[in-house]
């Protein structure tokens, strides 16, 4: 049977996809009849997220075919974070990856990777059913009539209130759909430069000098664990006033709290990364906190009121469930936010919640620390980016309902999904698919992207696919009362309210640009952005004179081009010689990599390349031949160097044909010259092309005073010198 309403509803799906404005309609007309019973709606929630989250299996196949669209599998990368970087173990792994390449299936088949039989927790579904709860009376304090009747203008002034009770005109919506914004500057003591931004009315924000816990409208009982959970971040340092925040978080906390968005790309995986983990996973869990403490109390409002009263003054949900995502890289990540909120729900040791299914979590999510080969050296950064289950294709839904909380809730039953952009892209699905699914994202509220930059190593396509899909109608109703729905989402301005926060290592041109044609909230946004005064090549050890050279390209489209031809007319003729062996050509896109490597096969030139995909045999021949001098090029992506960071040795020519992403890698690889032992070499080269698209990545290399002399300047060539104590 259950087969059968899978493929009916299946099939409803793609019909409905054709007529989204009737679905639309319709959904303006219910709200004229009387809801449904609470019962009906419940199971047809549960059928349809079973229908959803059983397309678990056909899912994965599909991705294989469309990711490949995209040009850059991103099985390969399962398969690169699988096995992270094995010099000596884990042939396994690039087994896969070549059997990937070969047949085009995805590694996410694998059953080893957990995602062919997915699994959702369907027993809890009443317990955590925000529609036949109520408010606990004796959880203390929780009560929310007692809350707004002891803190009357507490409540009023709650940032979650005014921001989700505020009610839009369709003038100021029009408004902000065009995106003009005004901006304003200002400095603050942790942060440093920031810039506000927003298309209504423009308030910037002062820094708090000290945070008062009471100002800060937690919900209980976030004050109290909060210090307890925060206090391995703070120094003695702190000043008491601080209330248990780091500078830093406390800065990011402020703005978070005005439910601005927010663009901070100074995260550091080694320094700050956790503390800013932890800021953000207790304004989320106070969010949807408040947000089912609200309907929780109004549901105790209306089981109690006369019948024949008034409805209308419960608008207090969306269209579905969802009010968080949480978008991260790596299994890791998850585990690491799941632990936060659980240690943010229990007030002591004897008051453990109750979580359901964390012992399979634990088992999906976790990570043997034996598997890890134990000889490997890498640089600190490395090893704190990828610590842990870098599996990167998961999604897992969390309800939280007072004192418990379950994991793998079906998304139509969650309040926060916690997923990887390729988790979530296997079930939005591409157009034309019959199996698809995102209305459960049509009322996210917070959508917080963490580690933005390694979404850029891994499949950026993913993140604007997802981008793409946020906030939209549902297609179908999902059992909603729509006597409760809000009169935002009904509107369609869902979209209009979301905050989203941005977590980055860099910033990067595609990354702001989600920042900026992604996000509509009407409170305006916040960007960090400090100029970075020396950059990566004054770390670089070895003396040798690097030349850089601007290309001149008329706009951003045209510049991928204009790089091949100046490269090969301009660039690649001067190391055609033989003495110009040993030259290691970097390349940071793929696309880039793939028509070098083509060009070279047809101009017969002799070289080698290694790149993401590479099996792990071809690699070490790659280097060898590279080191004994028998290849005299040696194209490397920074996609490879990302994922495995090995010493190439023999480098005495080196290349950027683009600055990379990172820009420590910069110095990173020209150090690697010195990895050969036969002494510093009167002959050695280093030649960058940018163009003024680079500006960022220039800045990040050089230093801002430089980047603007060299943009600016008559001179098309610019020479640095290191080295030279």
């Amino acid at each position: 049977q259950s087969e059968n309403s899978d493929k009916s509803s299946a099939e409803s799906d793609s019909e409905t996809e054709v007529e989204q404005i009737s679905v639309y309609h319709k959904l303006l007309a219910t709200l004229k009849t009387s809801p449904e019973s609470e019962s009906e709606s419940e199971t047809e929630e549960e059928e349809d997220e079973s229908d959803s989250e059983e397309a678990g299996a056909s899912e994965t196949e599909m991705d294989s075919d469309g990711s490949q669209e995209t040009g850059e599998a991103d099985g390969g990368e399962e398969d690169e974070n699988d096995a992270p970087d094995q010099e000596e173990a884990g042939d396994a792994a690039e087994q896969t990856l070549g059997q990937k390449q070969t047949d085009g299936t995805d590694t996410a088949c694998d059953p080893s990777h957990g995602a062919i039989e997915e699994f959702t927790d369907v027993k809890h579904e009443s317990e955590f059913s925000l529609e036949t709860n109520f408010m606990e009376e004796e959880s203390g304090g929780c009560n929310a009539d007692q809350r707004d009747s002891s803190s009357a203008p507490a409540v009023s002034e709650d940032p979650f209130k005014l921001h989700m009770d505020k009610e839009l005109e369709e003038k100021e919506v029009e408004k902000i759909s065009t995106l003009l914004k005004t901006s304003s500057q200002s400095k603050w003591p942790r942060l440093g430069q920031l810039t506000f931004s927003s298309t209504l009315e423009h308030k910037t924000l002062k820094a708090d000098k000290e945070v008062d816990m009471k100002q800060l409208h937690l919900h209980k009982p976030l004050e109290s664990t909060w210090p307890k959970v925060n206090k391995q971040f703070l120094s003695s340092m702190n000043k008491p006033s601080d209330a248990s925040f780091t500078p830093l978080q406390r800065e990011l906390f402020c703005i978070m709290s005005t439910y601005r968005d927010l663009f901070y790309p100074e995260r550091n995986a080694l320094t700050n990364g956790e503390e800013i983990r932890h800021a953000y996973c207790l304004h989320a869990l106070n969010h949807v906190l408040k947000a089912n403490a609200q309907v929780l109390s109004n549901n105790a409002k209306r089981r109690d009121q006369k019948p024949g009263a008034a409805n209308d003054d419960y608008r207090d949900q969306g269209l579905t469930r969802p009010k968080v995502l949480m978008v991260v890289p790596f299994r890791e990540s998850a585990l690491r936010i799941v632990h936060i909120f659980i240690s943010l729900l229990e007030v002591n040791d004897k008051k453990k919640i109750d979580v359901s299914n964390k012992k399979r979590f634990k088992g999906e999510f976790g990570f043997d620390p034996e598997e890890r080969p134990p000889n490997l050296k890498r640089p600190e950064d490395y090893e704190a980016v990828f610590a842990g289950n870098i599996d990167d294709h998961f999604r897992i839904g969390v309800a939280i309902l007072q004192k418990s909380m379950r994991l793998y809730a079906p998304f139509y039953s969650s309040d926060i999904i916690i997923a990887s952009p390729l988790g979530l892209r296997t079930i939005i699905g591409a157009e034309g698919e019959k199996k698809r699914d995102f209305d459960f994202l049509s009322s996210i509220e917070i959508l917080i992207i963490d580690q933005a930059d390694i979404f850029l190593m891994q499949n950026w396509e993913h993140v604007l696919h997802l981008m793409k899909h946020i906030n939209l109608l549902p297609l179908d109703s999902h059992g909603v009362d729509f006597s409760r729905v809000r009169m935002l989402n009904l509107n369609n301005w869902s979209k209009f309210y979301r905050q989203t926060l941005l977590f980055s290592a860099l910033q990067d041109p595609q990354i702001n640009s989600i920042f900026n044609k992604h996000c509509f909230n009407y409170v305006g946004q916040v960007a960090v952005r400090n100029v970075p005064l020396s950059g990566s090549i004054s770390h670089v050890v070895v003396q040798l004179p690097h030349v850089f050279r601007r290309l001149e390209a008329e706009n951003s489209t045209s510049v991928i081009d204009t790089r091949f031809q100046f490269f090969i007319n301009q660039v690649l003729p001067e190391y055609r010689d033989a003495i110009m062996s040993h030259t290691l050509i970097f390349v940071p896109s793929y696309f880039d990599f793939v028509r070098l490597r083509n060009y070279f096969k047809k101009e017969d030139l002799n070289f080698t390349h290694i790149c993401e995909y590479t099996k792990k045999g071809a690699v070490c021949r790659a280097r060898h031949f590279f080191l004994k001098g028998e290849k005299q090029f040696l194209l490397f992506t920074e996609r490879f160097h990302f994922y495995k960071r090995y010493t190439i040795k023999g480098i005495r020519n080196l290349i950027f044909y683009e600055l990379p992403t990172y820009s420590h890698f910069y110095s990173e690889i020209c150090n690697m010259m010195k990895a050969t032992d036969n002494g510093v070499d009167a002959t050695w080269t280093c030649t960058v092309l940018y163009s003024k698209y680079d500006a960022q990545k220039l800045s990040a290399v050089v230093g801002i005073d430089r980047t603007a002399q060299m943009l600016q300047s008559k001179k098309t060539v610019h020479l640095f010198v290191t080295g030279e104590n």
